[in-house]
């Protein structure tokens, strides 16, 4: 039988340990090609690149894989794969590991899980993969088995169209991971600041600070799943349509 044909990308860029470390994993459930940014596109979101041309090229990087490093944001590293790299549609697009965490709200900045949204918009079968755990050292491969059951799973069992999974992972030991739980994204937002600073010039420059709120304490909720040593699932659409208010938005604006 022909093997599953994975497209693998990320943000973090395309020689991150997060990348390499999902690639020898995917190398041994199917034939891999990996098609990712040449620097770091981290909260990227969903952005594509319109007002610069891009570039590609082959590297020679570890595995039997085939690498592709594209000047792009991840957005940009799906769209490309499917119209110039790949012969075929893949049978799955896998987008990580993610050094940190994109549960709750970070999924709407996440270069990581907007690849997959993507993938998800062309109706492709997709999954983002983080690890909350920042660290260019982390230990990914304590979640390593994890990642290769839930990819067998959706290669098994389809999603629907318009449906990516959302994985978070958090930072334990293979062991002391309790199992996995499907969620809903929890209620939590950053509360921002920008710190303002003076350069030896005399010029202001500002950097983005502030903290992680939750505040949600819900058992369905993401956070709570990884907070209590499970891995978060939760299924991602791309229709942002709030559906239960249409009806009533209608009467409202045509009485």
């Amino acid at each position: 039988m022909q093997k599953p044909l994975i497209l693998v990308t990320n943000d973090d860029g395309i020689t991150a340990p997060g990348i390499r470390n999902l690639v020898e994993f995917m190398n041994e459930l199917g034939e891999v090609v990996v098609v990712a940014p040449n620097s770091p596109q981290s909260g990227k979101g969903h952005a594509i690149t319109i007002n610069q041309t891009l570039t590609f090229e082959e590297i020679s990087l570890d595995g039997p894989q085939s690498d592709y490093s594209l000047s792009g944001t991840p957005v940009d590293c799906v769209k490309f794969a499917l119209d110039k790299i790949l012969m075929r549609k893949p049978d799955i697009v896998v987008s990580g590991i993610n050094h940190g965490a994109n549960s709750s709200i970070n999924v709407i900045y996440s270069g990581t899980m907007s690849a997959a949204v993507e993938a998800g918009v062309e109706g492709l079968q997709a999954i983002g993969f983080s690890l909350l755990d920042f660290s260019w050292d982390a230990d990914f491969s304590q979640a390593k088995d994890y990642i290769q059951n839930i990819v067998k799973k959706v290669l098994e069992n389809p999603l629907p169209k318009g449906v990516v999974l959302n994985v978070n992972i958090p930072k334990l030991k293979k062991d002391e991971i309790k199992g996995i739980k499907v969620c809903r994204q929890a209620n939590a937002k950053w509360e921002e600041n920008f710190d303002e600073r003076i350069n030896p010039h005399g010029k202001k420059y500002y950097w983005l600070t502030g903290y992680f709120n939750n505040m949600d304490e819900g058992e369905d909720a993401d956070e709570t799943a990884l907070s209590q040593g499970y891995i978060s699932v939760v299924p991602v659409k791309f229709d942002l349509t709030a559906h239960e208010f249409v009806d009533y938005l209608g009467n409202i604006l045509n009485s």
